[in-house]
């Protein structure tokens, strides 16, 4: 049965309605729906200029629409006459292919056909720091190791409460929460969920933390790597799959704990790794975390090269338990759609092919790499990374006309970020 937004509004007293979708860039935009209107908007959609957000369209191109998904309805517990609602985006009366829910959607519905739900669980990091973005927020936070710091923790005791308390009001389980590997880091975790609804809580997650952190006069950021020698805001995802109530990646008698469907589905992430980079971390900033040397604490906890492993943090899949693996390598500016979005992709790309992941790897890959032998390495800057996108056959197949919008919007910011000139220039080849 249809949810009727007119009349939930009603029934919760919410004023007015956040019409969301999140663009190429992971974006948020929305329009600000009076309750009075939203059956209107439920029908027909929000209207939108789609050149005016970080899609590939012009200001030749018709009218946008977001379609607002009733199911995605969070009331704000902090301010409840306040509904947020995640929306698919239409054009011509058809969905836009190149929009980051719609592509989620898509992959979602490949392994429906198979009788297959992918279940997805994230990690997001994120710093607290000052409203100028200069610094962190707490000047006492000066460990070397700072993580699980008790006393950190409880100076932002009412931050992280309150966003916790929130999670608790919405039923999404959050189950702990802690100061992370650096100095004005944290870490917030609730309980995994259909990949569609952890997607629209991470995205949600994300506005929910930056909207609570400026109620206390800080700024929350989810930049990779905003401090050079801290360790960097990471996004881990946990994946598993689910045939009914079957997780078909579990398999007791296997040698590694995974069932040949739960290898297979590494494999097929592993064999275009390096285009995915382009998808799970998709700013500049972003390969100054995933190569970065070693920060204040001793270690990046960030891969570099494309391996697996056991319960190991150093390898870019880590599978702890044979229930489910752990992308490692994403980071705070992915996409929360597009993420998901590639992963299952190259997760159905790697059943329908029969990709072999390969070895485990139990080595410490930050001490004892060539160990490893013959890996791939991950890309070493953006336009590395795009590259190996536009190679993928694989990916730019599953992402279809999403592929290359992503592709000519992210190779402008690469063109518009070579053309800055900065200090370190400067200071290194003046007096060339």
């Amino acid at each position: 049965m249809t949810i009727n937004l007119g009349d939930v509004a009603k029934e919760k007293g919410i004023k007015y309605f956040l019409v969301s979708f999140t663009d190429l860039f992971g974006s948020q935009r929305a329009k600000l729906v009076p309750a009075s209107a939203i059956a209107g908007m439920q029908e027909d959609g929000a209207g939108f200029a789609g050149f005016a957000t970080w899609l590939d369209m012009t200001p030749a191109d018709p009218d946008l629409f977001a379609k607002p998904d009733p199911d995605s309805l969070i009331q704000l517990p902090w301010k409840p006459e306040l509904g947020w609602l995640a929306a698919d985006l239409w054009m011509n009366g058809e969905p836009v292919a190149a929009s980051p829910r719609n592509a989620l959607k898509a992959q979602m519905a490949l392994a429906a056909e198979q009788g297959l739900q992918m279940k997805t669980g994230v990690e997001c990091e994120f710093f607290l720091i000052s409203p100028d973005g200069t610094e962190i927020s707490d000047e006492a936070d000066t460990q070397a190791k700072p993580c699980y710091d008790q006393q950190a923790l409880l100076r932002r005791y009412d931050v992280i409460t309150e966003i916790c308390d929130c999670m608790l009001e919405l039923g999404w389980q959050p189950y702990q929460n802690d100061h992370e590997d650096a100095n004005g880091q944290f870490e917030m975790n609730w309980h995994y969920d259909d990949v569609l609804v952890t997607a629209d809580r991470q995205a949600f997650f994300k506005f929910m933390v930056k909207s609570i952190a400026e109620k206390h006069g800080l700024r929350a950021t989810f930049m990779p790597k905003p401090f050079a020698h801290l360790t960097g805001n990471g996004c881990h995802m946990h994946v598993s799959l689910w045939k009914g109530g079957t997780n078909v990646f579990e398999d007791a008698a296997s040698t590694y704990g995974l069932s040949d469907t739960g290898l297979a589905f590494i494999g097929g992430i592993m064999h275009s790794a390096q285009g995915l980079a382009a998808i799970t971390n998709p700013t500049v900033n972003s390969y100054k975390r995933i190569n970065a040397p070693a920060t204040l604490s001793g270690a990046t906890w960030s891969p570099n090269s494309v391996t697996w492993t056991g319960n190991n943090r150093t390898h870019m899949i880590r599978v702890p338990e044979g229930d489910r693996f752990e992308l490692r390598l994403a980071d705070g500016s992915t996409n929360p759609y597009l993420m998901p979005a590639a992963v299952l992709a190259l997760g159905l790309d790697g059943m329908a092919n029969g990709r072999d992941p390969g070895p485990r790897l139990d080595i410490n890959m930050y001490t004892e790499a060539e160990k490893a032998g013959e890996v791939k390495k991950l890309p070493l800057n953006l336009l590395d990374a795009l590259r190996a996108l536009e190679a993928s056959d694989v990916l730019m197949e599953s992402l279809g006309e999403l592929a290359p919008s992503y592709l000519k919007l992210k190779h402008a910011e690469w063109n518009e970020y070579s053309r800055q000139l900065t200090d370190w220039e400067r200071a290194a080849t003046l007096d060339c």
